[in-house]
């Protein structure tokens, strides 16, 4: 016991680095095609001519286009949590970045279906917008739907793991309190004499 004691702190130290890890195995493959696709997309035209890098930019071609809010909002979560951390998270492989990444992959499926939604949607006074959806828009939805998924399961499976992993500490904890109980509370002998 007393040399466990000794590493108990060593121990620990690298349970926790090992617990702020993730490891996204096959995953990891899905999740950069993933990025790549939601990359593609701000190439692709996002609503007429208008590509997601207009609607980024605030260009000419977005005005013309009549870009909604939130179209540039999608753009920007896609952009922001979509691959910028989609990408962190998979470089640093840490749990707290994936899970980043996670919710704002899936804000961003609201605000896509929302940009969707608006490009078919008469606006104030019942003007229409001149184009409705386009490639890079369904593809950069598509790609966030994806992301959304597959963070879910790496987060969830870490969740579970971290759990376990509290479980079991908390069973060698007891089992250490009872064997010091038991080596403390020790029961004195005592010599019955009766003669």
């Amino acid at each position: 016991m007393a040399e466990f004691a000794e590493y108990e702190g060593d121990l620990r130290k690298a349970e926790r680095k090992v617990a702020g890890e993730i490891d996204p195995g096959a995953r990891a493959v899905v999740v950069a095609v993933a990025v790549l696709v939601a990359i593609l997309s701000l190439i692709l035209p996002h609503t007429g001519t208008a590509s997601g890098i207009d609607v980024l930019t605030f260009s000419p071609d977005a005005v013309a286009e009549r870009v909604t809010i939130t179209s540039k909002v999608f753009v920007y979560l896609l952009v922001i949590f979509g691959i910028g951390a989609s990408v962190l998270a998979l470089l640093t492989r840490r749990w707290i970045v994936a899970w980043i990444a996670l919710c704002g992959s899936a804000v961003s499926c609201v605000a896509g279906m929302l940009a969707w939604w608006s490009r078919n949607t008469p606006g104030v006074g019942g003007v229409e917008p001149p184009s409705g959806v386009g490639i890079g828009l369904i593809l950069g939805w598509l790609a966030a739907l994806v992301l959304t998924f597959h963070w879910a399961r790496v987060v969830w499976a870490r969740s579970t793991y971290h759990l376990a992993l509290e479980e079991e500490r908390r069973k060698e904890a007891a089992a250490r309190e009872d064997v010091l109980r038991s080596l403390q509370h020790k029961p004195e002998q005592t010599t019955d004499t009766d003669d």
